[in-house]
């Protein structure tokens, strides 16, 4: 079985699968993709192209989008989680107050530059948030192609912020978690699933899909982290 996934729900992706894998038997290879965005490694143009696939995970609004262009299986789409949008700082660094709208709009302006994932979090922030805070024009803000890529800049110092989901900065290395935005102009995103249109495997991808709700709410001693996910296991 072949999986293609964002970055939001790698965190536990990685820590589960190798469970689901051996109570299976099934084995899967992952690939990754931005869930929006453009160029070629959005998980979208990886299909248009040809990259097999059989599952795919990423954002809702990411997966509408492929329900629209018909590449996924009808009624096959489940809403796993949700995560809310944060901040990252260098590792060991002060860590900012960024819990009110005013807080988080002063640390905006007073880095050098910001990072933010080219993918759904960063089309909602450069589109709606931060023209809605009046600084669009007055900060500096690097987009990259995969959260992974954001969170890596404020690690290397070459960002002193990067905003995006919280799921993306708690597996991250070289960085702490400075806190949610504000509860007023949060996003919480949702990170779904669904099987991709031609799948031979589609029972068994049924079985993947299932497996990630019902084993997370389980939250084994030292996930704590998990807590910060608003777990759905529902489909849509």
């Amino acid at each position: 079985m072949n999986v293609l996934i964002s970055g939001g729900f790698h965190g536990p992706y990685n820590a589960l699968l190798p469970e689901f894998e051996r109570a299976s038997r099934i084995k899967v290879t992952t690939g990754s993709g931005a869930s929006q965005g453009t160029g070629p490694q959005t998980i979208a143009a990886q299909l248009a192209r040809g990259v097999p696939a059989d599952v795919v995970i990423l954002s809702r609004e990411g997966l509408d989008e492929l329900i629209a262009a018909k590449r996924i299986i009808t009624g096959t789409d489940v809403d796993l989680a949700r995560a809310p949008v944060g901040v990252a700082v260098r590792a060991g660094t002060p860590k900012p107050d960024v819990s009110t709208v005013e807080a988080f709009r002063q640390v905006l302006l007073a880095a050098k530059t910001v990072a933010i994932p080219g993918s759904t979090s960063g089309i909602w922030l450069t589109t709606e948030l931060f023209p809605r805070l009046g600084i669009a024009e007055k900060i500096n803000v690097k987009l990259t192609p995969r959260g992974t890529d954001s969170a890596a800049m404020v690690a290397a110092g070459d960002a002193d912020i990067a905003v995006q989901p919280t799921s993306e900065i708690m597996h991250a290395p070289g960085v702490d978690f400075a806190g949610n935005i504000a509860p007023e102009i949060q996003f919480v995103q949702t990170f779904s699933a669904a099987v991709v249109a031609g799948s031979e495997e589609v029972e068994d991808c049924k079985r993947l899909i299932e497996f990630w709700p019902l084993r997370m709410r389980r939250r084994p001693s030292g996930k704590a982290e998990w807590s910060r996910w608003r777990l759905r296991g529902r489909s849509s």
